[in-house]
C-alpha cells in the first residue's frame, strides 16, 4: 500500500524509489509495528494515446501532433517532480493535464471523423515498480523461419527462454561492478539510467539468431535478392529533436535527438514535396529519410538544448562507424514496389512501459551477430563493434502511405514469409548501425526520461522518397535474385 515517496535518485538507472509496506489496510503516515517501509524503484506508466489513434483526418493533424508533443512532455515533467520528491500529488496533476490535452484532441478529430471518445478514458498514470516494466522480463531475442533466415520481428516469450542472457548472476555482477567502476568513477549507473542491469557481456550469450540479419530468403518461390543503398553515416551532423512521422509540424515533437542519413531536409516541416525536391547523401539518388536516436557516450556532457539535457538526454553523441541500408525479398514469393512516401516506424520508443507489443530493437557486437539482444545493452570484446538492427515491417496493405498510429498499414510476414489477408509482400529494409564505443557501461540511447534509456525502447524510422525508376531497380534486383546498389 502505497504511504508516501521519497525523494531519491537511485544509482542503478536514477529512478523514483516510492516507500510502501504491505500491511493491508494501514492508511497512515507511518507503518506499523513490525512491518517496515520498503523501498520500490518505480517509473511512470501512462496508456499511449497515439497508439490508440484509428482515424486523424487532415483537419485534426496539427492539433493532434501538437497534443502527443504535449502529453510525452507532462510525463516527462511529472517524472521529474516524482524524482525531486516536491510533491505528493504529481499523478493527480498529471492526470488534469492529460485530460485537458487528450479533450483538445478528441474535438479536433471530431470535426470530420467520428468522435473517438475512448481516448478520453487514457488520461489515468500510475507509478509502475521496474521489475514488472518490459525491460526486465523477456520476450523473443529474434524470430527464426524454419530455414534459418533471421527475421526481427517481436514475439511474446515464456520467461524461461531469457534465462541465457540472465544465468551466472556473479559472473555478470562482478564483470558489471568492474566496469562501472572504471567508467563512472564507482557509482551504480547515471542518474536516470542506464542501470548496470542493462548490460550484458555479448560473450556469454548463447547464439539465439539463427543466421546473420543480411542472409538473404531462402526456400521455393523466394525472391533471394538485395538491394543495398549507400547514404553515409551521418557526418555533415544532421541532428534534431523532430519526429516528421508522428509529430509533424512541432519543433522536438520527439523530445530526443535523432541521427539521420539520407534526405538532407527532413525535420517537422518536410513534406512530401519538400522531400522530394531535396538533396540527399546517399549515392545513388535516393531520397529516402532514415532516422533513429542517437547513441550516447556517457561522459556526463549536458548540452542544453531540446533533444540532450534539457530532455534528460546527457553525454557526447557517438557517429555510426557503419551504416548499412539493405532491402531485401520474401520467402514466400516475390515482392512488389513500395509507393513513394510510404512511412514506417519499427519499434517502440515508449515499450519500457508500454510492454513489448510492438518492440523490436536488436543489440549485438561484430562478430557476434548471432547472437541478438532485445532488452539488454552488449558489452562486447576489445576490437569488436556494438551493432544496432532495424528489420522494419514487410507486409503493406496495398492502399496507405501511412495510418493514424503510423503501424496499421504496415506489418510482418508470419515465419514462413506469408503476408496477412489484405496484405502484400514489399522489400524488407534493414537498416544495420555499428559503433565504437568505449568499454564498459558506457553508452545509452536517447529515450523518454521515463523510460531510462533502457536498450528495449530502441526503435528506426523510414519515409520511402525513392524515385520511381530506382524502387523498380530494386524491386528487379530482389526477385530476380540479384545482389545491386
Amino acid at each position: 500500500m502505497l504511504v508516501g515517496a521519497a525523494a531519491l535518485l537511485l544509482g542503478g538507472g536514477g529512478l523514483a524509489a516510492v516507500a510502501t509496506t504491505a500491511l493491508a489496510g494501514n492508511s497512515g503516515p507511518e507503518p506499523a509495528a513490525g512491518h517496515p517501509h520498503t523501498i520500490t524503484a518505480t517509473t511512470i506508466s501512462c496508456p499511449d494515446v497515439g497508439d490508440r489513434l484509428r482515424e486523424v483526418p487532415r483537419s485534426a493533424q496539427l492539433q493532434v501532433s501538437k497534443g502527443l508533443s504535449s502529453l510525452d512532455r507532462q510525463v516527462h515533467d511529472a517524472y521529474h517532480k516524482m524524482m525531486e520528491g516536491s510533491s505528493s500529488t504529481v499523478l493527480v496533476r498529471l492526470k488534469q493535464q492529460r485530460q485537458k490535452t487528450i479533450g483538445t484532441m478528441v474535438t479536433a478529430i471530431a470535426k470530420n471523423a467520428k468522435r473517438p471518445s475512448y481516448l478520453l478514458k487514457m488520461s489515468g498514470c500510475t507509478t509502475k515498480p521496474v521489475d514488472e516494466a518490459a525491460g526486465s522480463g523477456g520476450y523473443d531475442s529474434t524470430k527464426t523461419t524454419k530455414n534459418g533466415w533471421y527475421q526481427n520481428q517481436p514475439q511474446p516469450q515464456p520467461q524461461d527462454q531469457n534465462q541465457n542472457q540472465n544465468q551466472d548472476p556473479g559472473q555478470n555482477q562482478g564483470q558489471d561492478q568492474g566496469q562501472d567502476q572504471g567508467q563512472n568513477g564507482g557509482q551504480q549507473g547515471q542518474p536516470g539510467g542506464p542501470s548496470p542491469d542493462d548490460f550484458i557481456d555479448i560473450t556469454t550469450v548463447q547464439p539465439n539468431a539463427g543466421t546473420p540479419p543480411f542472409a538473404a530468403p531462402r526456400g521455393n518461390g523466394a525472391s533471394t535478392g538485395t538491394f543495398t543503398t549507400e547514404c553515409g553515416r551521418n557526418e555533415d551532423g544532421h541532428f534534431n529533436s523532430d519526429n516528421v512521422i508522428v509529430t509533424p509540424g512541432v519543433s522536438n515533437g520527439a523530445h530526443h535527438t535523432h541521427d539521420y542519413v539520407g534526405n538532407k531536409a527532413t525535420d517537422a516541416f518536410a513534406n512530401d514535396q519538400k522531400l522530394a525536391q531535396s538533396d540527399t547523401t546517399c549515392t545513388n539518388g535516393d531520397q529516402s529519410t532514415h532516422y533513429w536516436p542517437v547513441l550516447r557516450k556517457l561522459d556526463g556532457n549536458a548540452e542544453q538544448k531540446p533533444g540532450a539535457a534539457q530532455d534528460a538526454n546527457v553525454g557526447t553523441t557517438l557517429t555510426p562507424a557503419t551504416v548499412t541500408l539493405t532491402f531485401r525479398g520474401s520467402q514466400a514469393g516475390q515482392v512488389q514496389a513500395m509507393p513513394r512516401f510510404l512511412r514506417i516506424i519499427t519499434g517502440d520508443a515508449k515499450a519500457f512501459t508500454n510492454g513489448t507489443k510492438n518492440a523490436n530493437a536488436s543489440w549485438s557486437c561484430t562478430g557476434f551477430e548471432d547472437r541478438q539482444l532485445k532488452d539488454k545493452y552488449p558489452l562486447c570484446p576489445s576490437g569488436s563493434q556494438v551493432v544496432r538492427t532495424f528489420a522494419f515491417q514487410n507486409c503493406w496493405d496495398g492502399r496507405d502511405i501511412d495510418s493514424a498510429n503510423h503501424r496499421d498499414h504496415v506489418t510482418f510476414s508470419d515465419q514462413n514469409g506469408n503476408c496477412p489477408n489484405g496484405f502484400t509482400a514489399i522489400p524488407q529494409l534493414v537498416q544495420r548501425i555499428t559503433y565504437d564505443v568505449p568499454q564498459g557501461n558506457s553508452f545509452a540511447v536517447d529515450s523518454f526520461p521515463e523510460q531510462l534509456h533502457k536498450p528495449v525502447t530502441d526503435h528506426g524510422d523510414f519515409i520511402n522518397v525513392m524515385p520511381d525508376n530506382l524502387m523498380s531497380k530494386a524491386v528487379n534486383c530482389i526477385n530476380n535474385g540479384q545482389e545491386c546498389k
